[in-house]
């Protein structure tokens, strides 16, 4: 049998100096240990399979190559698992997480994935390894338009990563393509080429002699596309030219020329081909199997190897995607259904389960029910593999194939909210209408509805989507009701979120509709408590619900490592934390969903994480370090394709005093929360801005933005914006509404008893008071707040308090809490508060320095501050790269550059920085 190289391969790059030359120094960068990744974008044909061949040529690398399949976009970790296989026998070195997460993505165990970038990370490791050991890796992935989800999502995410690794990652996908997974990757696009350099390849590739006409309508119908160049003579008079021009582009011009050398070949061939273009593995073994079902013999082979459409050898590789197309594209559906079915049976059901239920869901000419089980099983593995993606196209194929009408709705109802899960609304309603048009029971009938109910909140987050959340919720209740608790939850926090958008009293009616349920089984999920304690706060006041928002606080402190609670729960307890003002179970509660996700390698739940860990940086004075987890969960929203921490960012800039950032970012949070009717988010903008205006001390207009706390009520937000509101108020001399607002802020603080809430009372009572009750009030207001993690409500009610005493005539005490309060200021970074506070000094007759000395972390980047405070925890390197998603190697680099910014040398030394805290005691990022 030949084995001829592929034709491309052997030709010469012409007119791709440009692309060479960029690719060569990236090879040249891998070789020196740096790694990266590049997307090539172009047309069908432009010349990007070239590149990447010509890539592979190149010596002293070992390539690895992959090239995306479409019938196999929905099948998990398909691509990965190829690219892998020549490397896997490295997967003994890699931790024991990662180890277990690749295993498990690519069926080797029956393991649950946590989450497809841990199986990012694993690929990163094992990549790394086979470089370290041997040669620069470059992989090399053709067609990434095709890819499926979970792999596109892996690679990327490794991709991102080995900047310090000497791996390279290239991706060749249509210029159509809109994969999110590789946005924000450099790219590079591909173009035609020149018209001289496509005369000179024209003249490269074809022998015989051509007329001038000829040539000159070869080139300019090819419009530098440079497989049309080598195609189109095979379709035209090379003697003559005297065909009829055509209107279709270049591409097409291709295809047609490939369809007409495959329809000139003889039955065998073409049918080989076909089997070839099913299984796009490019594993031999199996091709020749299933040719031998048809009687195919190895001289089937010789035409199509003439015809340099295909190389046979160690793997099946076409010529150019654009054959795979065309040869799978026109064939009848009764002729693929008879290589599918080939190809199911050379399987081993065994080892290659999945497969195998995919070649005969394509095999199968009507229901099948047996086929439609295989598929549900494969679903199964799909999804404990994290293959959400994959889990939802196996449910959708066996919907398909399932002849009971009953059945087929269940099915369907299932396959849907898989759908949901993945973003592919479009496809989920399709088959709610499929299980709708069956008979349904009633509780079917109520699942329906529910999921109808969730995807419209999720397309518009509106009052009118929150109303058919609780019609569901209500329709659930006397069929299930520990469900109908659930729903009920999602249904308050879906509320919430809209806010002053709903229609009416929307959340006092769910909070009433929620505790008209049947009281919850004993003992009482975490959850049951939560939405208990939520809806009485709604309905009864936040004192009548203190005491059961303690107890579940409480419950979900008992269980950190318990990885059942979904974010949206976590979310509604970490409120409730604030609201019960108690900032250490808050801090709490935020480290241990953090260290989870960072454990199980759940990124998507890790944003939402991030912001309230980066809130409680922010009241402890922390800013460098909110800004780090800002940044980081920046990044990780957009590889989940999740909204950044808009909240979290636009309350730092605040805090900062920087107004222009301030203003930017409140610009577009209330253009985005209008847009999603979402009035939770301009909450905290108005909260932003009153902590902005109270620093720069336009209290007039803090008091301006704080005014719809009047009418608003609203969960997380109690411990944060009165406290603002009375400054203003008083500040401002409306002392009849300051104290209204104190009135409310004693009833919440009055039912805790932490020091965070009895010292933000103190303090704007203070505000409101003269004389030696005044005095009194914030000496005690100061010292319960030292006594809690308010760093920052700490150094402002030495503010408020120095500037009291100065008016009072009381120079030197108020030097001295101006002075405090302008130092502790100044080290958090609350520029304007600090501004604030520099003014009253220099009224007291004392100049305050304007900056304090550079501390030791504002010397290092977002990132190598959370690397730095996680090894000076004792974490090793690997140990830091599991929790960031980073290789060993990466962490090494960046410990490099944090000694020499520090002037150390060593971990130990690291410990003991008092910044990073005492030794072996995190302060900040994971706790």
């Amino acid at each position: 049998m030949r084995t001829d190289r592929d034709p491309v391969e052997a030709s010469e790059l012409i007119g791709r100096r440009r692309e060479s030359e960029m690719l060569e120094l990236l090879l040249s960068a891998a070789r020196n240990g740096h790694g990266g990744g590049l997307v090539l974008s172009g047309e069908a044909g432009i010349g990007k399979t070239a590149l990447l061949d010509w890539v592979h040529r190149v010596p002293d690398l070992r390539v690895l190559r992959v090239g995306g399949v479409e019938f196999e976009t929905d099948l998990a970790f398909a691509a990965l698992q190829q690219l892998c296989a020549p490397v896997m026998s490295r997967l003994g070195s890699l931790p024991t997480l990662q180890r277990h997460a690749l295993e498990a993505a690519f069926g080797l165990d029956d393991r649950d994935v946590p989450d497809r970038f841990l199986v990012g990370l694993a690929v990163l490791g094992l990549l790394s390894e086979a470089a370290a050991t041997e040669r620069p890796v470059v992989c090399v992935v053709d067609d990434a338009q095709w890819l499926d989800q979970a792999s596109a999502q892996a690679l990327s995410f490794a991709a991102r990563r080995v900047e310090t690794e000497p791996v390279l990652f290239l991706f060749a996908m249509r210029e159509t393509s809109d994969r999110n997974e590789l946005a924000g990757l450099p790219e590079m696009a591909v173009e035609g080429l020149a018209e001289e350099d496509a005369r000179a390849l024209l003249a490269s590739r074809i022998r015989a002699p051509l007329d001038g006409p000829v040539r000159d309508r070869i080139v300019a119908e090819a419009r530098g596309n440079p497989l049309a160049l080598l195609e189109l003579p095979r379709t035209i008079d090379l003697a003559g030219g005297f065909a009829t021009p055509g209107t279709s582009t270049a591409s097409d011009k291709v295809v047609a020329s490939f369809r007409a050398r495959l329809t000139a070949l003889p039955p065998d061939t073409q049918r080989l081909l076909l089997i070839a273009a099913a299984e796009p593995t490019g594993d031999p073994v199996a091709l020749w199997r299933a040719a031998h079902r048809f009687g195919i013999d190895a001289g089937a082979a010789t035409p199509a190897l003439d015809a340099e459409l295909v190389s046979l050898g160690l793997w099946v590789r076409f010529r150019h995607p654009l054959v795979r197309a065309t040869v799978y594209g026109d064939a009848s559906s009764a002729d693929r259904r008879a290589v599918h079915g080939a190809l199911a049976e050379v399987m081993s059901e065994a080892r290659e389960p999945d497969r195998c239920a995919w070649h005969r869901f394509q095999a199968a000419a009507g229901p099948d029910e047996a086929v439609a089980v295989a598929l549900e099983r494969s679903a199964g593995r799909a999804r404990a593999r994290g293959g959400a993606a994959a889990a939802a196209a196996f449910l959708e194929a066996a919907t398909k194939l399932t002849p009971s009408a009953g059945r087929r709705a269940e099915r369907a109802l299932v396959a849907a909210s898989a759908k949901r899960d993945i973003g592919a609304v479009d496809a989920a309603l399709d088959l709610l209408a499929v299980a709708e048009a069956q008979p349904l029971d009633s509780v079917s009938r109520v699942r329906a509805e529910t999921l109808r109910a969730r995807i419209a909140f999720d397309r518009r987050r509106d009052d009118a989507s929150v109303a058919k959340l609780e019609q569901a919720a209500q329709a659930t209740a006397p069929l299930d009701p520990p469900s109908a608790r659930q729903i009920f939850l999602e249904t308050l926090a879906a509320a919430v979120f809209v806010g002053r958008f709903a229609n009416g009293p929307r959340l006092h009616d769910v909070a009433e509709a929620a505790l008209a349920l049947r009281p919850a089984p004993q003992p009482a999920r975490p959850l049951d408590l939560l939405l208990d304690g939520l809806a009485t706060q709604v309905r009864d006041g936040f004192p009548a619900a203190a005491p059961l928002l303690r107890r579940v606080v409480d419950q979900y402190l008992r269980s950190p490592g318990d990885g059942a609670h979904s974010p949206g729960e976590l979310w509604m307890a970490c409120s409730a934390a604030m609201d019960l003002w108690d900032d250490a179970a808050w801090r709490m509660l935020a480290d241990q969903q953090i260290r989870h996700s960072r454990e199980a390698g759940t990124l998507a739940a890790l944003p939402m994480t991030l912001s309230y860990r980066a809130l409680a940086h922010i009241h402890a004075g922390e800013f460098h370090d909110a800004a780090a987890l800002v940044d980081e969960s920046y990044t990780i929203a957009a590889e989940v394709g999740a909204p950044g921490l808009v909240y979290v960012h636009v309350s730092l800039a605040a805090w900062r005093g920087d107004r222009d950032r301030t203003d930017e970012l409140a610009r577009t949070a209330l253009r985005d929360a209008a847009e999603r009717g979402e009035g939770r988010l301009v909450t905290a903008v108005e909260y932003a801005q009153a902590v902005l205006l109270n620093g720069l001390g336009r209290y007039e207009a803090a008091l301006e933005v704080c005014l719809p706390v009047l009418e608003l009520d609203e969960m997380g937000f109690h411990a944060w914006i009165p406290a603002e509101f009375v400054e203003a108020a008083a500040r401002s001399g409306n002392r009849q509404l300051a104290a209204l607002m104190l009135e409310r802020l004693t009833e919440r603080t009055r039912s805790s008893t932490t020091d965070w809430g009895a010292g933000m009372e103190l303090r704007s009572r203070a505000l409101l008071c003269d004389g030696p009750e005044a005095d009194e009030l914030f000496t005690n207001a100061i010292e319960r707040l030292d006594r809690s993690e308010g760093r920052v409500h700490a150094a402002r009610a030495r503010l408020v308090h120095g500037e009291w005493l100065r008016r009072e005539g009381r120079r030197h005490e108020a030097r001295a809490q101006l002075r405090a309060a302008h130092q502790m200021l100044l080290s958090f970074g609350a520029d304007a508060f600090a501004a604030r506070a520099a003014r009253e000094l220099r009224a007291t007759g004392e100049h305050p320095s304007s900056r304090p000395a550079e501390s030791v972390v504002g010397r290092l980047t977002a990132q190598e501050l959370i690397i730095a405070r996680l090894v000076a925890t004792g974490d090793t390197s690997r140990e830091v790269g599991e929790q960031l998603f980073l290789s060993p190697r990466t962490i090494d680099a960046h410990l490099r550059n944090i000694y020499r910014k520090l002037g150390i040398r060593s971990r130990k030394q690291l410990r003991d920085l008092p910044a990073l805290g005492e030794p072996g005691t995190p302060q900040g990022l994971v706790s």
